[in-house]
């Protein structure tokens, strides 16, 4: 299945009075990650809603918390398709620090399509799945700067 690589660096403001990093920054990054990884696989939720009317709204995330990570850790968030259902999109995110594993959960999207008079899931066309399990690996481009979340 597809998946997507991006690094991220901790800021200060990412992290608690005992400088470690506050909890709901991992949930911030897995949404990041999760756009990135759409937008890699040329599925940018902007696209998605602009030419097929589908937005994807997340609806669980998980995260099991390993390590701390501290102010200016390099973090790498590798991301990628755990299952394709009828409606549903569930995306793995995996957390690194220096090859180390720190973090690991899970979101889950909707496959939702949105008009004037409602919102609703439909089934994920043929088309986006075959998108998604292809064997492909992307990385953040090494010439931009890193992602500052």
């Amino acid at each position: 299945m597809r998946s997507n690589e991006l690094e991220v660096l901790v800021n200060w403001g990412d992290t608690d009075k005992a400088g470690i990093v506050y909890y709901p920054n991992f949930f911030k990054w897995f949404d990041i990650a999760g756009h990135q990884f759409f937008r890699s696989c040329d599925l940018a939720p902007a696209k998605l809603e602009e030419q097929r009317g589908i937005i994807i709204p997340l609806l669980d995330v998980q995260c099991t918390f390993e390590k701390a990570l501290l102010y200016d850790d390099l973090i790498s968030i590798h991301t990628n398709v755990e299952e394709i259902n009828r409606k549903t999109i569930k995306l793995k995110h995996n957390v690194y620090r220096e090859g180390e594993r720190v973090a690991h959960g899970y979101e889950i999207r909707g496959w939702v399509q949105q008009s004037s008079e409602q919102i609703k899931a439909v089934i994920i066309p043929d088309d986006v799945k075959s998108i998604l399990s292809e064997n492909i690996h992307t990385k953040t481009d090494k010439n931009r700067p890193r992602f500052n979340a």
